[in-house]
């Protein structure tokens, strides 16, 4: 009976850590607490409690791994500045470095630009 509290601690530490990050870290470990203290209850060796623990957690791990694994977007999607490198544009300001001056029109949109040399 003593380590139904060991578990129902496992449990409370769990969450709190789960609720703490922005990852699915230690939620894992809650189902496999809730059985090692269900086996707690009825005075099941504390050896299975740990094994049922174990292994349920684990079991929990692999299965969303795999589901997210194979449910995760393919290609990351490219925002900002990264969505227009190697795009094509077209000048509507003279590009001068010296001057500061220079603007360039990609997929609709005005942005400043600057050449990679300052010698063209």
């Amino acid at each position: 009976m003593p380590f139904i509290w060991v578990w129902v601690a496992v449990i409370i530490l769990s969450v709190i850590t789960e609720v703490m990050t922005t990852a699915l870290v230690s939620i894992w470990f809650v189902p496999g607490a809730i059985v090692a203290g269900f086996l707690a209850q009825f005075d099941v060796h504390i050896g299975v409690q740990i094994a049922a623990f174990i292994v349920i957690s684990l079991v929990g791990i692999l299965l969303c791994r795999s589901y997210l694994l194979k449910h995760k977007p393919k290609e990351e999607t490219r925002t900002n500045i990264d969505a227009i490198v190697g795009e094509k544009c077209v000048v509507t300001e003279r590009i001068d470095n010296y001057a500061g001056c220079g603007q360039a029109k990609v997929k609709g949109q005005i942005w400043s630009a600057c050449s990679v040399n300052d010698e063209e």
